[in-house]
């Protein structure tokens, strides 16, 4: 629980259609750092001079019309190159250009039409090429109307460079990775008649399954996605899994090639999955923000109620042996759970991740309540489900058994919190009163962890309690989560897809007419927390 780079010059990827507080816990995943070594396979020819060149310009879209541009076409589409690649607009051919050229590539978006499901190839060719995708004129535009899509890596198309168990891994990896940031959920489909799967996926070689456009061997393009439709891999490349340090990362291109087929343009922001040039990365390879928020545009950000939130608070010592308090913020919705980087203002990359896998011992779905009630004497953790309650030992990151007397765990809460009633909606714990708020349908009842007993005014309304500042504008009853933020010094309520903030010693000081403990007006969670999304639950434990 509590648990890149400069690129050598010989490959190509394309799209054809139209890519802390604290942190105790490690990233999940580990990434590649490819070093691209040359591969053994086909190689593809450099280009080194005129007319290569202007085969390199019309093949991937720079002329636009022209087949073979040359005077001023040619030096248009040279400039449109150049600017794109971040090199001096001379529109001329020079050595830099050439390299350019010869560098590791996505190719821009030619929006020739989808090959046939049959995978058979056109009757003729396209008549026509649109200008490059990743071109300033490219724009990105949402590809899918739905939001469950599913995918499939044909059988009769698979890698012989990898096993098909490691290919589909990987492929259902790289689809997990946008669902993290989206509302899309990506369902592998091995059933439905080819024509019904909305993404499919393929290796092949020269001309390939049907395709119009064949690869060239190892060293320039390695990979092309239809808009709304298919991917394919040029099985001449060095693909690799992500724990390779050598080789070109499969993950990669296919992450890079799913942002196409989703309507994504290339960027050349760097960082980006979507830039053109394949770029090696850390180990810790994710999606940068920029694609997030592109995606997102596109698709919308993930919504939805969490079962509980909380930080966990911890003592650590610095190098100068000073205690510090650190925390990390959880959320819990089902049987799955994300740490929030609040430094980052996102999800842990690789979260969702179930209970079961990070929290041992506590019931693995459907968490109630947590409470943490923290004073100079008491360091106590509790979890909450139906009538029953756990105490969760920081130290040993598991859930207690039994107590300092021998008593079992979980206890019922009548037991452990006379006057409490179960099951709860959700509580939370209040340092600077020593209390615990329980809620219960539209009352709150506040108990003394000192004296062990409700306040003999509780339970009271829990409007009464924490009135809202503009009426009618309050979740009233059953909410979903009330959480503590350290990050903010503040209580939030979370119902649904909003959030209360409740008014904390600070927003009185700037505004004496606000009620003590009122309820700011609600707004959506995805506007403060971002990218707390589902996955499918294939994927869960990649």
């Amino acid at each position: 629980m509590l648990a890149a780079s400069i690129f050598r010059p010989t490959l190509l990827l394309c799209w054809l259609a139209a890519p802390w507080s604290t942190q105790p816990e490690s990233l999940f995943h580990s990434r590649d750092r490819s070093d691209l070594e040359p591969s053994p396979l086909r190689q593809a020819k450099p280009i080194a001079d005129l007319h290569a060149a202007q085969r390199f310009l019309s093949r991937y879209g720079w002329s636009g019309l022209r087949a073979t541009p040359e005077g001023a076409a040619l030096a248009a589409a040279v400039r449109r190159f150049q600017r794109a690649n971040a090199l001096p607009a001379s529109g001329e051919l020079d050595a830099a250009t050439l390299a350019a050229m010869n560098r590791p590539l996505r190719v821009p978006d030619t929006r020739l039409p989808p090959p046939s499901p049959r995978l058979r190839p056109p009757a003729r060719p396209p008549r026509a090429r649109s200008r490059p995708r990743g071109s300033p004129d490219g724009g990105a535009a949402r590809a899918f109307s739905k939001r469950t899509l599913s995918w499939r890596l044909l059988g009769e198309a698979l890698s012989s460079q990898l096993s098909a168990a490691e290919q589909r891994r990987i492929v259902a990896l790289a689809f997990r990775m946008w669902s993290e940031v989206t509302p899309l959920d990506f369902r592998e489909d091995l059933a439905a008649p080819g024509a019904a799967v909305d993404i499919k996926l393929g290796f092949g070689r020269g001309r390939h399954l049907g395709c119009p456009r064949a690869f060239d061997g190892s060293g320039q393009e390695f990979a092309h996605a239809w808009r709304l439709g298919d991917i394919h891999f040029d099985d001449d490349e060095h693909f690799t899994p992500p724990t390779s340090d050598m080789g070109i990362s499969l993950l990669k291109v296919a992450v890079h090639e799913i942002g196409h087929v989703l309507g994504l343009p290339h960027t050349y922001r760097t960082g980006s999955i979507m830039q053109p040039n394949y770029i090696p990365q850390e180990p810790a390879f994710e999606l940068d923000w920029s694609d997030r928020k592109a995606i997102q545009k596109l698709y919308g950000s993930c919504e939805g109620s969490f079962d509980t939130a909380f930080d966990w608070i911890r003592k650590e010592r610095n190098q100068y042996g000073e205690v510090m308090v650190r925390f990390s913020t959880y959320f819990f919705r089902n049987s799955w759970y994300w740490l929030y980087e609040n430094r980052n203002n996102r999800t842990r990359y690789g979260d969702p991740i179930e209970i079961l896998t990070g929290w041992h011992g506590i019931p693995t779905y459907n968490i109630d309540a947590f409470v943490h009630i923290w004073t100079w004497k008491r360091d106590e953790r509790y979890f909450f489900r139906g009538n029953q309650y756990w105490r969760y030992d920081s130290d040993k990151d598991q859930a207690l058994t039994e107590d300092e007397q021998g008593k079992s765990y979980p206890k019922l809460i009548s037991e452990g919190f006379p006057g409490i009633p179960s099951p709860l909606d959700t509580a939370f714990y209040d340092r600077r009163q020593k209390l615990i708020y329980f809620f219960k349908e539209s009352l709150v009842f506040a108990f003394d962890v000192n004296r062990n007993r409700v306040l003999n005014s509780y339970p009271k309304k829990i409007t009464e309690v924490f009135p809202a500042i503009i009426p009618q504008n309050h979740p009233f009853r059953n909410i979903d989560s009330a959480y503590y933020s350290y990050a903010y010094n503040s209580i939030f309520f979370f119902k649904g897809n909003a959030y209360w903030k409740v008014v904390n010693d600070k927003d009185k000081q700037q505004n004496s007419w606000l009620p003590a403990n009122g309820l700011f007006p609600k707004k959506l969670i995805s506007e403060k927390w971002f990218d707390v999304c589902d996955v499918h639950i294939s994927t869960l434990n990649m």
